[in-house]
């Protein structure tokens, strides 16, 4: 089985993606295939399409050397199932779980069947991403007993953590299997927040969704508004400006430069430095303001929908965020030699919850937590649109693998982002920022991949004839980071999972749809 004994079809877009059906055997050939080539699974989600004869279908997005491959399998098979991924990508075992959750197709030879999202909220068999779904129907909650793995043995103790936590923070759960102060296993239990997103969506004219996809995950709201944009340009086959795609750039550049400053800052703190968080506060609240100032929202919300920008920022604003970038980075670097040369923070971040480069690939680690563990991708260098494509992105690369080096690369990558937006500023092209997208007459699909300031986001679309959303997904990296924060914590002590957690500082509501 090769990639050619598949007939895929490319998509027109602004990155490179290609489509394909398969049957099971084919399903199952093409995962190993991309698995030995050392390519990771991007993303896994289902739909419904009884409707129109096709059952239900699943896709998988493999992450090529070539660009995004999405495959496509029609289940129609009675009860629904498929072969499971997971037995080639670890990664998968969570979005298959949640995958049945939502649509009740279910992942042969998974292995671990245990509800995701579920928890007792709705009853075994309610399935909200079906479309004859029964919106009448009524049912209470149930407590739920969720099967944690027991780690049995001398000495070994239970701490359980959250999933409401002493601080303003967005529910999980954190089961700790410990001797003394030293952690033998995590277990996590998430889900908590979900909100009915991918539901949400249903219905929507496809001009209007980017408003909910930018509140996927409030952080990341730059990256998702993109990737939903990008989605829907690509199902009706509309090329935006170029100013537009210029001016999208400096928003995600600017979301990542207010992420990293935060987090620099909270973890100066973790390791108890309180004069980083107060530094790095202070820093972030002026970029904030910035952002009110000049484009209406402090975390750029609703700036970027399908076909365009909101608005269009004149040379006077564009000269006060070059000068803004210049200011920024001349304080950085004064509190990147403080933080290099603070033999207590060092003490704390250096060869604490570690990820080797090893473990990384194999289990799908991304994003600045990836690069952090030698993982050499970021998709504005191996498949850059533009402006990407003229700004030559420098990588942020570290191979040690703990929060050292994740502190490492948000540094790198702040100032990288920095000189990119100067680069931004200067070269600008002209011409508007606004279009109307096209009218469809059939059934259509679109994605957009875009690399966020934590990882990469896919955000996956099926339009109706009546221009209408009929699936959307939205997909996190931390689907896939989660995972290797349970591996990241093992033989450290309890006190240091605050730290190390901050260090990967994943999503929580961008994973409990």
């Amino acid at each position: 089985m090769t990639e050619a004994d598949l007939q895929f079809r490319s998509l027109a877009g602004a990155m490179p993606v290609r489509i394909a059906t398969a049957t099971e055997s084919q399903w199952t050939s093409i995962a190993r295939v991309f698995a030995d080539a050392g390519d990771r699974l991007a993303a896994l989600w289902g739909s419904d399409r009884r409707d129109i004869s096709e059952g239900f279908v699943v896709y998988a997005a493999y992450a090529a050397q070539d660009g995004l491959a999405i495959v496509r399998l029609p289940v129609l098979s009675e009860p629904p199932e498929y072969p499971a991924l997971s037995t080639r990508y670890p990664s998968a075992v969570r979005m298959q779980r949640a995958l049945f959750d939502l649509l009740g197709v279910h992942a042969r030879d998974s292995g671990d069947q245990r509800s995701w999202l579920r928890h007792a909220a709705w009853p075994a068999d309610f399935f909200p991403l079906r479309r004859d779904l029964e919106r009448t129907r009524s049912f209470d909650a149930q407590q739920e007993q969720y099967p944690f793995v027991m780690v049995a043995g001398d000495g070994v103790h239970e701490i359980p953590v959250g999933p409401i936590h002493a601080g303003i923070i967005e529910p999980g759960h954190f089961r700790f299997s410990i001797v003394g102060e030293k952690v033998l296993r995590l277990e996590e239990r998430l889900g908590f927040v979900h909100k009915g997103i991918d539901k949400l969506f249903v219905g929507m004219p496809l001009s209007q969704g980017h408003r909910l996809a930018g509140r996927v995950s409030g952080d990341s709201t730059v990256a998702y508004a993109w990737a939903y944009a990008m989605a829907a340009e690509t199902a009706t086959a509309c090329v935006v400006p170029p100013r537009t795609a210029w001016l999208r750039a400096l928003l995600l550049e600017r979301e990542r430069v207010a992420n990293h400053l935060g987090d620099l800052g909270a973890l100066g703190n973790d390791a108890g430095l309180a004069f980083g968080l107060a530094q790095f506060s202070l820093l972030r609240e002026r970029w904030l303001r910035v952002n009110g100032e000049l484009f209406g929202h402090r975390l750029l919300m609703d700036c970027i929908f399908p076909g365009g920008m909101v608005t269009d920022p004149d040379s006077s604003a564009l000269t006060r965020i070059r000068q803004q970038c210049i200011d920024i980075e001349k304080e950085v670097h004064r509190l990147r030699a403080i933080y290099d040369e603070h033999a207590g923070l060092q003490d704390r971040f250096q060869t604490t919850g570690v990820v080797t480069p090893e473990l990384a690939a194999r289990l799908g680690l991304c994003g600045l937590a990836g690069r952090a563990s030698g993982q050499a991708r970021d998709l504005r260098i191996d498949f850059p649109c533009a402006p990407y494509d003229r700004l030559g992105v420098k990588l942020a690369l570290d191979i040690r693998g703990d929060v050292a080096a994740r502190v490492a690369v948000r540094f790198d990558e702040l100032f990288e982002s920095l000189r990119l937006m100067r680069l931004i500023v200067d070269d600008l092209p002209g011409g508007k920022v606004q279009l109307s997208l096209p009218p469809i007459n059939s059934d259509s699909f679109g994605i957009g991949w875009v690399e966020g300031w934590r990882g990469e986001v896919v955000v996956a679309l099926e339009a109706d004839a009546s221009g209408r959303v009929r699936r959307c997904h939205s997909h996190d990296p931390s689907w896939q980071n989660w995972p290797l924060l349970e591996h990241a914590v093992l033989d450290n002590i309890v006190p240091d999972f605050p730290l190390i957690n901050k260090s990967f500082n994943l999503s929580y509501s961008g994973h409990d749809l």
